[in-house]
């Protein structure tokens, strides 16, 4: 699996296809702006809204749900990365 750091995704979020697979209520205190709303329990019904030819970095509060994602994610033939730590590590913008 990969994976990439907080710090990473804040200096580049404006040009990477960032997933949040937190929950409606974990979403309402920030999220990276740009990030499309997945949650973790709605991704296998919604992973057809996803194109395989773009990379996405999956988001969550720690990093376990979304390395969860990035993993079933890359099962099914995405190009994923994990966000290491999450939001919980993340010091950038939110929206």
């Amino acid at each position: 699996m990969k994976t990439t750091t907080a710090k990473e995704v804040e200096k580049q979020y404006q040009s990477l296809n960032i997933i949040d697979v937190r929950e409606v209520e974990e979403v309402t205190t920030g999220k990276i702006p740009g990030a499309v709303h997945i949650p973790l329990g709605l991704l296998e019904f919604r992973m057809n809204e996803l194109n395989k030819s773009k990379e996405y970095v999956m988001v969550c509060r720690s990093g376990g749900r979304s390395g969860q994602a990035t993993q079933f994610l890359e099962g099914q033939g995405y190009n994923v990365t994990n966000m290491d730590g999450g939001m919980m590590n993340y010091e950038g913008k939110t929206e």
